[in-house]
């Protein structure tokens, strides 16, 4: 319980490869002392990622999902590398918009069911 000169004690994740496509990621302890992997040498702005998906560093070296919003605008986290793996597919990041999406084509395939020919047939 005393206090060290040390400074925080940081836990020692590394680098590990994605089971998927093999391409190198940072192996980082979360904030329940599990394993995420995090894609390598990107930290966008929080505010481009969705809530859910911000993990934020803290001083120890583990990392937190960080659900503000507005998040600061200087504020950066990290992203999942499954979010970049190119083998893995895109989990649904704004349902609402892919609800939108299923919704628009099913209005495109409706319009152009119901679009009448370019040339009427002769009918006499």
């Amino acid at each position: 319980m005393g206090a060290t000169e040390e400074g925080p004690r940081r836990l020692e994740g590394g680098k590990s490869r994605c089971l998927y496509c093999g391409l190198p990621a940072d192996r980082v302890a979360t904030l329940e002392y599990e394993w995420v992997l995090l894609e390598p040498g990107m930290e966008p702005l929080a505010h481009m990622v969705p809530a859910e998906h911000r993990w934020i560093v803290l001083s120890d070296g583990r990392v937190t999902v960080y659900g503000v919003c507005p998040p600061d605008p200087f504020q950066r986290c990290r992203i999942e590398h499954r979010l970049a793996c190119s083998v893995q597919p895109l989990p649904d990041l704004w349902p609402w918009l892919t609800s939108l999406r299923g919704e628009n084509e099913r209005r495109v395939e409706r319009q152009t069911e119901s679009e009448p020919p370019e040339t009427w047939p002769e009918v006499g």
